[in-house]
């Protein structure tokens, strides 16, 4: 029988919650900031437009990954080295005398 009474008393306080939040509203710019919070909070990984606050981190870190012009120039010494190895491989060979 609690078992019954504590159902009972559940799903009453969840009906009127219900109803109660039908009928809640928020202004607006309360929907704005959430939102905006939202996105902040599931994109904090990525930091794509917080570099300016993260100056000091970038400082840090600067020293352990390799600069745009190292990479660049690596990159490029790899095509290179594709490139001509291909190359070589679709030159026609001489034939063989039979």
């Amino acid at each position: 029988m609690k078992v019954w009474l504590a159902c009972f008393v559940l799903l009453f306080a969840l009906a009127e919650l219900f109803q109660w939040m039908k009928q809640f509203s928020l202004p607006l710019p309360i929907y704005i900031l959430g939102g905006a919070f939202l996105a902040i909070a599931s994109n904090y990984d990525k930091l794509g437009g917080l570099r300016l606050l993260l100056h000091d981190r970038a400082l840090i870190n600067s020293a352990s990954q390799p600069s745009i012009a190292q990479s660049t120039a690596q990159s490029l010494q790899s095509v290179s080295m594709t490139t001509a190895s291909a190359s070589q491989q679709m030159q026609p060979r001489a034939k063989e005398p039979r």
